[in-house]
């Protein structure tokens, strides 16, 4: 094995290309190889040239076996993202109709800022030149819409 380890492996592997199924079918040559180490004829051959002969004869048997011929393993695989389970979406759109369910109760000077802040994404400046208001009462608007929300929704203000 010391000697012509890398050389199976690598006949192994240039096969299969797969490391993995080159390990096992070293493993494999090297144990045969011991199991009938008696019909080894040391003139006919050379050591080398009888393990690669074990090594190929090993590969094509198990490159055409059934589950080999049946089945194609990627070398990795992918990541695939599981979609979410039906009760995550549920509560998930259902907790977000109850959030804007209680948007559109608030005020219409309340709601307006809300939906130009966390909707649209607008800073402060951009929402009181839309709105034609000061920059200080769109920020105490937006502070008293999201205390009216907490309120109504019973959570704390964060």
């Amino acid at each position: 094995m010391k000697r012509f380890g890398a050389d199976v492996w690598n006949f192994a592997y240039f096969l299969t290309r797969s490391s993995d199924t080159a390990d096992d079918l070293a493993q494999e040559v090297f144990l045969a190889a011991y199991r009938s180490l008696y019909n080894f004829r040391g003139g006919d051959e050379s050591l080398k040239s009888w393990l690669l002969k074990i090594t190929r004869n090993k590969t094509l048997h198990h490159l055409q076996s059934a589950f080999m011929r049946r089945v194609k393993l990627p070398g990795r695989l992918p990541f695939i993202d599981a979609a979410p389970a039906a009760e995550q979406i549920y509560f998930e759109k259902h907790a977000r109709n109850l959030l804007w369910e209680a948007v559109l109760d608030l005020p219409l000077k309340y709601r307006e800022v809300l939906i130009l802040d966390y909707h649209y994404g607008l800073s402060n400046q951009e929402i009181a030149q839309l709105s034609g208001i000061a920059e200080g009462t769109v920020k105490s608007r937006i502070h008293r819409a999201k205390k009216k929300l907490a309120a109504h929704l019973g959570r704390d203000e964060r």
